[in-house]
């Protein structure tokens, strides 16, 4: 009974200690041609699952595969037939995301928007 009780506090634990990035994220990186792109991900989170849109030079894409475990994110913008995957920490109000578009890999910081 006690191992029990002791597994369940730890569960619990663990999940007070998820990030929350439900809100409003704004990035600012390079495009593959050089030129500055702003991205704006509207992110809903419930439990570990993570949906929402990113808004971009590209319009509003929807935002699938999302997962949260403690301050691991990652989820897929569908642009079209092109899925863009971004994986990374959350740590407060910033995001560290590596994004991955075909073979090509870059690195993308978020600042939650207040």
């Amino acid at each position: 009974m006690k191992s029990a009780l002791a597994v369940l506090v730890l569960l619990f634990a663990g999940l007070a200690f998820a990030a929350d990035v439900t809100g409003k994220w704004k990035a600012t990186t390079q495009g593959p041609d050089g030129q500055e792109m702003q991205i704006i991900f509207n992110l809903k989170q419930d439990g570990e699952k993570v949906t929402g849109t990113a808004e971009g030079p590209m319009g509003e894409m929807p935002i699938t595969e999302g997962k949260i475990s403690g301050d691991e994110i990652s989820f897929t913008v569908s642009a079209g037939d092109m899925k863009i995957v971004h994986k990374g920490t959350v740590s407060g109000d910033e995001m560290k995301l590596k994004v991955e578009i075909g073979e090509q890999t870059m690195d993308m910081t978020a600042k939650r928007e207040k």
